[in-house]
């Protein structure tokens, strides 16, 4: 069985001007002699992820397993920060993001090359057990060979959906946006769903918005959101404003 810490919340947002924005759920999962992380993030997360698990008694060293529910840049870059863990990864995921085209934005291309060959890589299908309590599932659409990944607790399950359910609109609208596959990616939803609801109290961990539980039907948040920037829009560093993201 199972405990959970989100070490990095994400962020259900774009950006305007800039690109992708790219804030996206890391967790950590421990039980036994594991120590997984569900996704790993980008660049741009490195300090604060390596901050948050020492905070949580962790080093890179001692992760045991990376597991990835997709090779998208902003879920999949950081898995050479771990250099005794078992990379995961769906068979069909990896087959598609090597056959990519470099020069598109969404997968980093050199980095699925090297994890293609990877000595601790592992490949997985659908339904297949990771570690005994963590159990992977396809859930295609947003990429190819999509996952997400159930883990047992003692009173309730952790589901992760990566970007197959970004976010609480997606779940409840079942529909989504950014899709290779729009029907491929509401199948999924509903997979999602039966997950979901197979035992009371499971929570949801999307892949850029904070963990949520049904109350009755309705997903509610089980964290308080935490998001903000700061901007030097003045002639001093030390005047600095400050731009909360959330709301109340």
């Amino acid at each position: 069985m199972f405990t959970v810490d989100v070490l990095v919340q994400g962020y259900p947002g774009r950006t305007l001007y800039h690109g992708g924005l790219g804030w996206s759920t890391i967790a950590l999962v421990r039980g036994g002699p594991y120590r997984l992380l569900v996704d790993v993030g980008s660049f741009n997360v490195r300090p604060y992820l390596l901050q948050r698990l020492q905070e949580h008694g962790v080093a890179p060293a001692e992760v045991t397993h990376v597991l990835l529910t997709h090779a998208h840049w902003d879920h999949a870059v950081n898995w050479t920060l771990f250099p005794e863990a078992e990379i995961v990864i769906g068979e069909r995921e990896l087959t598609w993001a090597v056959a990519e085209p470099p020069g598109g934005w969404h997968v980093p291309e050199l980095y699925v090359r090297e994890l293609a060959r990877h000595p601790r890589l592992r490949t997985v299908r659908d339904g297949e057990t990771v570690v005994p309590g963590v159990t992977a599932y396809d859930v295609p659409g947003h990429t190819p060979g999509h996952l997400c990944y159930v883990a047992e607790g003692t009173e309730h399950d952790w589901v992760f959906t990566g970007d197959a359910a970004k976010n609480r609109a997606e779940l409840v609208s079942h529909d989504v946006d950014m899709t290779l596959d729009r029907g491929a990616s509401q199948t999924s939803l509903a997979t999602m769903w039966r997950l979901w609801t197979r035992r009371p109290g499971n929570v949801v961990v999307p892949g850029h918005d904070v963990p949520m539980r049904l109350d009755g039907t309705e997903p509610v948040y089980v964290d308080v959101r935490r998001a903000a920037v700061f901007a030097w829009l003045g002639t001093r560093l030390d005047d600095r404003t400050r731009f909360a993201l959330t709301t109340e």
